[in-house]
């Protein structure tokens, strides 16, 4: 019997001319949780790009990798590199079979990179992945229009209400923040 991993997390604000991207840090094989506090974002480009995961560990790991390549390539484009990632994922056979999404967010726009080749980049600043994706947007989204907090608040909060809700997403959380 093949056994599901579950990964997970991650969630990007954007709001008063800051970025955050935030996730927690379970990782649970079946049931049973096998880690607490992973690191699912990274400071990209020269710290310049944020960049978070959900997914199988290697897999996302190997994306980043590839990815920060893409933005060596690309002088830093955040557009570019992961429109390039998106191609490269979506036909080369080593990466088709990879498993993970990604969000990458510098100080002016966000992304959410996947595998079948889309860059979305979304239209009310909110973007979430993972298991928990689904509640923290959702409460993302009532945080950015009944509050003042700022985009690292809002991020934190989220994701405490996703972990208070799904199974696969604890509260240890882990933000990292762009912008002025």
């Amino acid at each position: 019997m093949e056994r599901e991993w579950h990964h997970t997390t991650v969630l990007a604000v954007r709001r008063g001319g800051r970025v955050a991207v935030a996730s927690d840090g379970q990782v649970t094989l079946g049931t049973t949780v096998l880690k607490h506090g992973a690191a699912k974002v990274r400071r990209l480009g020269d710290g310049r790009i944020l960049a978070g995961f959900a997914g199988s560990v290697a897999d996302a790991l190997a994306l980043f990798t590839r990815f920060e390549g893409k933005l060596q390539e690309f002088g830093g484009n955040l557009e570019r590199a992961a429109v390039e990632l998106a191609r490269d994922w979506r036909t080369d056979r080593a990466l088709r079979h990879l498993e993970a999404l990604l969000i990458a967010a510098d100080t002016r726009v966000t992304l959410l990179i996947s595998g079948t080749g889309e860059v979305l980049s979304p239209d009310d600043d909110v973007v979430a992945v993972g298991s928990g994706g689904a509640y923290a947007l959702a409460a993302a989204r009532a945080l950015m229009a009944h509050t003042d907090l700022d985009a690292a608040s809002i991020a934190r909060e989220a994701l405490a209400i996703a972990a208070s809700i799904d199974i696969y997403t604890n509260d240890h959380v882990t933000v990292e923040e762009l912008g002025g």
